[in-house]
């Protein structure tokens, strides 16, 4: 037996194929990775009264009361059997079927989908499994492993699987450890036999503790060994140094700036600069605080590239901030972005934009300038990314709100360049520095934390509208009071309306950073749509004050013309969707109104946030909710309104995330190869094997003395996920 062996071979045909398809179980690798979810110890509360509605589980408890009665009015009869575990009890319910086997005092292991009757939890024809005795050696241990199970396998089946894996192999002993031994050494890590042995048959919570501590150095060092190889198969890539020279568009660009570089903006531009000179293509994150000035880096880097004779392509996610970016960087260069026409400056380059919505004539100029060179600055949204699209030389690639757009699309960009292009992705969605080494391993980080000076700071509050109605009143009154002192604000909806069907917006994600429903969400009225809130306001309390719509259903020229009068000081109230979640830039923009504030993530409204106090005045952010603010999502609003930290803010969010999907596993399609290792929890452990992954791949053989070790990584580097590492 190996780790590769098919399950078929050592559980049977049938066995083997339910594992597969209920749950992507293949090999005896998968099943002894398929670690218990908890561990339930016998005649110990196991918090039946924790149990929600909708859930899927298994629960270890006892016997009390069997029933069965003749049902009134339908024929056949009714079991009810209640089970407790000392802390609660639940009802199972089993229609037309004799369940001989459940008497009164036995012990048993109960799986199904937790519902409820007359307010009471109930498990309907659940699958069960009775633990029959002393004698059975699985059933007598101190801890009792609880797998995640599906209806098709459930968690006893599992349990019985490995137990036959156990026998058939003499104790795990055909598994090789990976890990090298002065490394575990180092670390005071067992074995990956023992380890594995003590997380399925642990006889003690210390046994777990400690066979969880390697099982996670596995899955950790496992990352960190393909991102170091990524970032040295990057260095070693045959690029084009882009060095900066005087007189340019880099010298106009700084001239150009109406303020001072903050010191954080200095120190990061210094990085990019001596990145970009190299002949090895720079592979970096950018990130920082709304509103702390990654644009105008970026700016400089594209600049730098232009004068070295190389073109630059910034992606956006949206027309609306490809518009605002292109007319801004053509703003700030002046002649020098339009060369070549009459009161062009012939020293300077062309700013190009191209977006979906261009007309044939125009998108077919744009293009030709593209890819003759002429077009040193090209802003775009995902019409960049078109066949037909060609450069004369991509020296520079920008991504901006990176977390907008899937892997491919940010590869296929970068594939357009001759040789591999600088790469820099720029995010103002902070990220954990757990997050940072894992997603992001493969990348460089630079960090802004400092904004500008002369910024208003924003103030946030909490408005709950149905505890607290009167709130929700003053908060338009607040709107109007900055109107009249000649200020604009923002009022933003989930969603568009009409014959909108309650989709998010349909150009923005759809609450990408995860915003969790309530239990019982689904009896709640649908999300607040722009349309009927900017009528109601208009006829309401917002009458007399001129007003505008914007969304994603509007032509690309609609937008454009209400984002125009809007920065114009023509309108005093934007209703939108989170189409101005990134990149608008209005500074006499100064209250936001968030209406259903709960059906957004924590980082999406911190970036929504951002869109005010953009200039001197002071801002004023009104998340406002029909929930308690005693809920969980309550809770969430309080810390967003508490703090204007991103950082802090974005470990708030990860709390309320799916590892698995913060680390890939959702945007490879595949199962997340990481299952115990938290990015929560475990930053001195994944920083450690940060570490340890550069020194072993530093040496002059690298992995070559650790075959267990190179055969883990290879099999990660030939998944999936590993391409969406490397793409990321």
């Amino acid at each position: 037996m190996t780790l590769e062996t098919p399950l078929s071979r050592v559980l049977g045909a049938k066995t083997a194929k339910a594992m597969a398809e209920s749950l992507e179980l293949h090999t005896v690798r998968d099943l002894l990775r398929h670690y218990p979810r908890r561990y339930a110890r016998r005649g110990e509360m196991t918090r039946l009264d924790d149990l929600q509605v909708g859930d899927r589980v298994t629960v270890l408890a006892q016997v009390r009361r069997v029933t069965t009665r003749r049902m009134r009015n339908r024929p056949g009869s009714l079991t009810e059997v209640t089970v407790g575990d000392g802390a609660g009890e639940m009802q199972l319910v089993f229609f037309n079927r004799r369940h001989g086997n459940l008497r009164e005092g036995a012990w048993g292991l109960f799986a199904g989908t937790v519902g409820e009757y007359r307010r009471a939890k109930q498990f309907a024809h659940p699958d069960f499994h009775l633990i029959t005795g002393d004698d059975d050696e699985d059933w007598a241990r101190a801890l009792i492993p609880i797998y995640p199970a599906t209806k098709d396998v459930s968690s006893w089946v599992v349990q019985k699987s490995v137990r036959l894996l156990l026998d058939a192999s003499g104790g795990f002993g055909f598994v090789e450890d990976p890990l090298p031994e002065e490394l575990r050494a180092r670390h005071g890590l067992p074995s990956l036999p023992a380890a594995l042995l003590d997380v399925h048959r642990p006889t003690s919570q210390d046994d777990v503790d400690r066979a969880a501590e390697r099982l996670k150095w596995d899955e950790a060092l496992t990352l960190q060994l393909v991102l170091a190889a990524r970032r040295r198969a990057a260095a070693l890539e045959p690029g084009t140094a882009r060095p900066p020279r005087g007189g340019g568009l880099l010298d106009a660009v700084d001239a150009a700036l109406p303020f001072e570089l903050t010191e954080g903006q200095r120190a990061v531009g210094e990085e990019l600069a001596a990145e970009l000179s190299r002949d090895s293509p720079m592979h970096r994150l950018l990130q920082g605080e709304v509103g702390s000035g990654k644009t105008v880096v970026a700016l400089r880097a594209m600049a730098q590239v232009v004068d070295a004779g190389g073109q630059a392509a910034l992606l956006a996610p949206t027309e609306v901030l490809a518009a605002q970016h292109a007319r801004s960087i053509a703003a700030m260069l002046g002649p020098l972005a339009r060369a070549g026409e009459l009161d062009g400056d012939p020293a300077g380059t062309r700013v190009v934009l191209l977006t979906g919505s261009l007309k044939a004539a125009a998108r077919r100029e744009a293009r030709a300038a593209v890819a003759d060179g002429s077009a040193g600055i090209v802003v775009g949204t995902h019409a960049l990314l078109q066949e037909g699209v060609d450069f004369a030389d991509l020296g520079l690639v920008v991504v901006d709100e990176q977390h907008r757009f899937g892997v491919e699309q940010r590869d296929a960009l970068r594939a357009k360049g001759d040789r591999p292009p600088h790469v820099l992705v720029m995010t103002a969605t902070p990220i954990p520095r757990t997050v940072a080494m894992t997603v992001y391993g493969d990348l460089e980080t630079s960090v802004l934390r400092q904004l500008p000076s002369g910024r208003g700071g924003v103030a946030s509050s909490v408005v709950p509208a149905s505890d607290k109605p009167a709130w929700l009143d003053r908060a338009w009154e607040r709107l109007r009071e900055e109107v009249a002192a000649g200020r604009q604000a923002y009022v933003v909806c989930p969603r568009i309306g009409d014959d909108d069907t309650g989709s998010a917006e349909t150009d923005a994600p759809d609450d990408a950073d995860g915003a969790p429903e309530e239990a019982g969400g689904g009896d709640r009225r649908p999300p607040l749509a722009v349309l009927d809130v900017a009528e109601a306001l208009h006829e309401g309390p917002l009458a007399g004050l001129r007003l505008a719509v914007l969304h994603g259903r509007m032509t690309p020229e609609a937008k454009e013309a209400t984002m125009r009068a809007f920065a114009a000081r023509e309108v005093d109230v934007l209703v939108a969707t989170t189409v101005v979640e990134v990149g608008v830039d209005v500074p006499n923009a100064t209250v936001m109104v968030v209406l259903d504030a709960d059906r957004f993530g924590v980082s999406q409204l911190h970036q929504l946030r951002g869109r005010v106090a953009r200039g001197r005045h002071q801002g004023l952010c009104l998340l406002v909710t029909e929930l308690s603010l005693a809920s969980a999502t309550g809770q969430r609003l309080t810390a967003v309104a508490s703090t204007s930290d991103g950082f802090e803010l974005a470990r708030v969010d990860l709390e309320t995330r799916r590892e698995g999907d913060v680390l890939g596993a959702a945007q490879s399609g595949r199962r997340s190869n990481v299952k115990l290792l938290s990015l929560l929890e475990d930053e001195e452990l994944i920083a450690a094997a940060r570490l340890e992954a550069a020194a072993l791949l530093a040496t002059d053989r690298g992995l070559a003395d650790h075959p267990g070790l190179a055969a883990e990584v290879a099999a990660l580097a030939t998944d999936e996920r590993a391409t969406y590492l490397e793409k990321a």
